[in-house]
């Protein structure tokens, strides 16, 4: 078993005051194989100390050292791949292959693109009469989720680190280990004391404590909609800023006349990307009525050639999902669309026939589906996709943005005839014949999807205050 009992704070492991030992389920053994220490108000005070006193001096470094920090990140990080994606397939099931590339890649492109960022940033503006000046804002907060749990600590840590900030970490308890190496990283990178700290810990506990805390400038939370709601409002009487990528339900209109069995495959398999646990995945493929028929023979080849296996293996197959928690209510949405009527063309309830134990789920096509229909309009966070008809492209772009939701949107088809259709969209994102944004994007969407931009300039920029000072000379 991994054992990470300790917290990262002011530039040494430290015992937890007061902490309680939690244990990680590996989703494809149901076995303990991480340890942590969950930490307390105690912890969250002692690594807000040294983050408010290293900001003293590390918010007055330059532009070049921070570059050259940023750098040895990178370099620290391509020593630690094996190690990342073996501890990413243990406790969240992204097999081993796919962690190694997608998930260490996504991560380490979040340093790559924020360097070139910083390196080309205005620090300082003339706007008429007065200079406009970029600043760094002071201790940012920072509450990551367990599906790209390494990406989303770096989106939020490298445009902290650029900006001149401090930062208090809280990964996801469910998947902590990477987190922990990603300390390590940090440490031999030689980041000063009290610049990054790691408080392990839940949401109920480190979680709201970082959220309300007064010695915190900034909360960056990336997770559901429900849990940013609750950072929001602890965050909200001490009017810190708070800064959010929440959940998703994300269309794939697929355009009128397209070429389905060459283009649909593209843009359907995001939704087994990483067992369909991505915020971005676009599960919702809307087809013209005249196509439904051929759209769902397309998807269902393409999920019936998706297998599941062990994530500590190396290969192109399926993992698990992360948890009991997240397999029975993936089960349950399957299950109400049976219920609902909707028509199941491959998958269902219950483990892939090559299992006997773990939370994989089949991959799962549904067509006939309608908007009405609670897998339609639930995020499903699994393997799950649901064809559903349009009769023309107003009603498909209506039917795209009748969602709580707004955090990306696909189209398939004639990119000319896409770039008509995606500025109707109301989402952060739209990516024409793939199924996620181009690197360097900014990330983000609309609606409850949450606030603010990660990645690239516009993360460095939200990462950053801004100050008008009049009266002094051009």
């Amino acid at each position: 078993m991994d054992s990470y009992l300790k917290h990262y704070i002011d530039g040494k492991w430290v015992e937890s005051i007061g902490g309680k030992r939690h244990e990680v389920i590996s989703p494809s053994t149901e076995e303990a194989c991480t340890e942590i220490t969950l930490g307390t108000q105690a912890d969250v005070d002692a690594a807000v100390k040294a983050a408010r006193k290293a900001f003293e001096t590390f918010s007055q470094t330059t532009r070049e050292e921070r570059l050259a920090l940023l750098e040895r990140v990178v370099e620290e990080f391509k020593k630690r791949i094996p190690d990342l994606a073996r501890s990413m397939a243990m406790e969240m099931g992204a097999p081993v292959s796919f962690a190694g590339t997608a998930q260490v890649g996504s991560a380490m492109g979040g340093f790559t693109n924020t360097i070139p960022a910083l390196r080309d940033f205005q620090f300082s503006e003339k706007h008429g009469a007065n200079t406009v000046v970029y600043e760094p804002i002071g201790v940012v907060g920072m509450i990551t989720p367990w599906n790209w749990p390494l990406n989303q600590i770096a989106l939020k840590v490298a445009p902290a680190l650029a900006a001149g900030n401090t930062m208090v970490l809280k990964p996801s308890e469910e998947c902590p280990g990477n987190a922990a190496i990603f300390a390590e990283i940090m440490d031999a990178a030689g980041v000063p004391p009290g610049v990054f700290n790691l408080v392990q810990g839940d949401g109920v506990g480190v979680g709201a404590a970082i959220s309300a805390h007064p010695g915190i400038e900034m909360v960056s939370f990336t997770g559901s909609t429900r849990a940013g709601i609750l950072v929001a409002k602890a965050a909200a009487d001490t009017v810190k800023r708070v800064h959010q990528e929440l959940g998703g339900k994300s269309p794939n209109i697929v355009l009128p006349g397209s070429n389905l069995p060459e283009m649909l495959p593209a843009t359907a398999s995001g939704v087994l990307v990483n067992s369909g646990q991505s915020c971005i995945s676009p599960t919702r493929i809307l087809v013209q009525k005249d196509q439904a028929t051929e759209a769902a023979s397309v998807v269902k080849a393409l999920f019936d050639k998706a297998e599941a296996g062990d994530p500590l293996v190396e290969g192109a197959h399926m993992g698990p999902v992360v948890n009991k928690t997240q397999f029975d209510k993936i089960q349950g949405l399957i299950q109400s669309a049976i219920d609902e009527g909707a028509v199941l063309e491959t998958g269902g309830t219950g483990l892939p026939s090559n299992v006997n134990r773990g939370y994989y789920v089949k991959p799962t096509v549904f067509s006939g589906v309608t908007p009405d229909m609670r897998i339609a309009r639930e995020e499903i966070f699994g393997p799950v996709a649901t064809v559903m008809s349009y009769s023309d492209l107003d009603e498909a772009v209506a039917i795209a943005n009748d969602t709580e939701y707004g955090l990306s949107a696909v189209v398939t088809g004639d990119p000319a005839k896409a770039a008509e259709v995606a500025p109707r969209l109301r989402a952060g994102m739209i990516a024409v014949n793939a199924w996620g944004p181009a690197p360097g994007a900014p990330f983000g969407g609309y609606k409850q999807s949450g606030n603010g931009r990660e990645g690239g300039l516009f993360g460095l920029k939200d990462f950053m205050e801004v100050k008008a000072i009049s009266g002094i000379p051009g």
